[in-house]
Formats: structure tokens, sequence, C-alpha cells
């Protein structure tokens, strides 16, 4: 195949030379690594990723294809895609068409051809950073230009712009035990999926749904979805969510859900330096001991003391989860109000299945409510 020829360029300046995968143009956002070997199609359609142009570590991509059975929502949500060796053939019993022909119907401009290991080097030397991807410029300087008049990650506020407009239902898979109202912050088809799997039936909300509307489904308990941006400007969000526990209705959160819960609990966030990607991270879980292979992607975190107990307006606050990478902070438990959020992906979607229990850990703290 006659590829076009595009460049990357980082907001400092570094510069790197390919050819255009998928649809040719121009993008923009802020570059991230993630270390999944497999799993591409639920990183592209994952809306944790919107504004993010994601470089794949693992050299060799698009080797199984696509097919209509493994997004996790209803679009490619990565601004842009970045890979060392694409595939000429997808080869796959479920796929029903090639990665780059879905990049390229999409619309999404992606580049190929350069070296990731390098890029990704660079990214954990000097963070996580703004970048430009283009196969119709050829001028480093003239895109770096328009990189750094591109917006920022920090101050993000994105959740508006991947939840869903209308609400809906996801029935739980055989007998109904519980129903669950969940707040859509950029919400993963798995996690309704694996709570239908425990006899939850799940009522999906907007971003900006009230807690009326939450009560409107007669919830027994409550989710936070992941989703993309800064926690920080979740001022909404935040206020629901001190609601929600005000009321001592069972309270669970993933990864931004988790920050959100950590501001709404009295804690800050911050921004992590590269951020954690991928589906290989060890956490400890401090409630059992045992260490866990996860999935994660967040490049926000909570910060909370990990070895105190903390006096909080809703009772006493732990530290449940911390990452061994680096000690950052992977979930809190609330020992005075039913809820307790993770960092990570127990729906693992792609990923390991080590954090699966979570969900009936949930099932248990809304039973006992």
């Amino acid at each position: 195949m006659r590829r076009r020829p595009a460049i990357l360029v980082l907001e400092d300046g570094r510069t790197f030379h390919g050819e255009a995968y998928g649809a040719v143009g121009e993008t923009f956002g802020e570059a991230v690594f993630t270390t999944g070997m497999t799993g591409y199609q639920e990183t592209l359609t994952d809306p944790s990723y919107h504004r993010q142009v994601v470089v794949q570590t693992a050299p060799h991509i698009g080797n199984t294809g696509v097919n209509g059975e493994d997004d996790e929502s209803d679009r490619i949500w990565v601004a842009g895609y970045v890979v060392r060796d694409p595939a000429r053939i997808g080869s796959n019993w479920r796929a029903t068409g090639g990665l780059e022909d879905r990049l390229a119907v999409e619309g999404v401009v992606g580049i190929c051809g350069i070296d990731t290991r390098a890029l990704t080097r660079h990214l954990r030397e000097r963070g996580a950073m703004r970048v430009g991807v283009s196969s119709v410029e050829t001028d480093p300087a003239g895109l770096r230009e328009r990189v750094l008049a591109s917006p920022e990650m920090v101050g993000a506020d994105l959740s508006a712009e991947v939840t869903t407009r209308e609400a809906y239902t996801v029935k739980a898979d055989g007998p109904h035990r519980l129903t669950v109202a969940a707040l859509d912050l950029g919400i993963k088809r798995n996690v309704p999926r694996r709570l239908a799997a425990r006899g939850v039936t799940t009522h999906v909300l907007p971003a900006s749904s009230t807690v009326d509307d939450l009560l409107a489904v007669g919830p027994d308990a409550v989710f936070f979805s992941p989703g993309p941006g800064d926690p920080a400007t979740a001022d909404h969000p935040v206020a629901l969510a001190r609601e929600v526990m005000r009321r001592r209705i069972p309270l669970f959160g993933i990864c931004f859900g988790s920050q959100i819960l950590g501001r709404a609990l009295g804690f800050g966030t911050y921004k992590l330096r590269y951020g954690h990607r991928g589906i290989n991270q060890p956490v400890l879980d401090r409630t059992t001991g045992k260490v866990e292979v996860t999935s994660h992607n967040h490049g926000f975190a909570v910060q909370a003391p990990l070895d105190q107990v903390v006096d909080t307006e809703f009772g006493k606050i732990e530290v449940s989860h911390v990452c061994l990478n680096d000690n950052v902070v992977e979930g809190l438990r609330a020992l005075d109000v039913p809820a307790f959020t993770v960092q990570y992906h127990p729906e693992a979607a792609a990923g390991t299945h080590d954090a699966d229990y979570l969900f009936d850990r949930f099932v248990e703290l809304t039973n006992n409510a």
C-alpha cells in the first residue's frame, strides 16, 4: 500500500516522521500511551479517551481486524491514533472488517511507521503533552504553532460531550435483583453488562441529571461511571455525589467517578505525569491483601493520605487500593456511609478480570445497606 507522508509534532517540538494511517487530515489532542498488547478496539471506542491521541506501545496493531461486538460505545472517541507496524491483513473468525478502514470511515487521523518506543520514552520522561498529527502539513514548525494553540487537558470539562443524550435501560440477565441508577460520564458498555450478569437492571442517565432524576428510577444504589477530562471541573457530579451520600444510598464510582467521589469526600485531585493506561497495572487491595493485575485509563488521581483514616463530613474514609508501581491512590472506602471507589476498571474491556469481584462487592454493599 502506498501511503502519504505524515508527521507527529509534540508541543515541546519533538517531531516524528511516518506515514498516514486511517483518515488523511490533521488532528490535535493530548499524547498518551497505552501498554495493552490487545484490546485496541475497546480502547478506540472508550469515551475516556476523548480528545487524546493514543500511542500503542505494542508494535503490531490491527492483526485481528474489527468486529461488531467489542465496541465499548457507538463510535471511536480517540482524537488520533499512533502505531508502529500496522497489520497488512486482519485475520480473525470474528472480524467483520479492517481496523484502518474503520479509522478512515470514522475520520480518525493516524500515523504509522514511527518509533513508538522512542515516543513512549519521551512521554515518560517529559510527561503527557499536547500533540498534532498531520498528513496534509509538511512543516513541523507550522504544525507546532497549532499544537500550542490547542486546548490542554487540565481544566477540560468533557463529560457533557460524551454522555448519553437520552436515558436508557439495560435489563438484568435472568431474575431481577437490584436497580442501579448510573450517571453516564463516559460509560463503557461492559459496565451494565457486568451488573446485568448479577441480576442488576441499570438505568443509564445523562451527566446533567439531578438527584430527582436519579431517584425517579427507584434505585437501590447509584453508580458513577468512568469518563474523560479534569475532575476539578466536574462540580455538578460532585454535588450530586454528596447528595447521594447524605441520603445514604449505596454509591460506587469507577475511574473518573472515583475522582468525583474523592472530591465529594473533601479530597483534592491532581494530574499524573503521564498517567496509567493499559491492562497490566498491579494494584493492592488492602481489604484482602491480594495483588490484582488491572486495566487502567486515567491521567488524574485523588490526593489522599495512604496510611491514615481521615475524618470527613461523611465519616471516616480510608484508602482501600494502591498502585504498586507508584503508590497512587487506586480506591477509597467510606466506613460510615455505603460508598466506595476504585480508580481502575473492574469491567476490564479489554483486560484481565482480577477485579471483577468489585461488582459483587457493590451488590453486597447494596444488599446490606
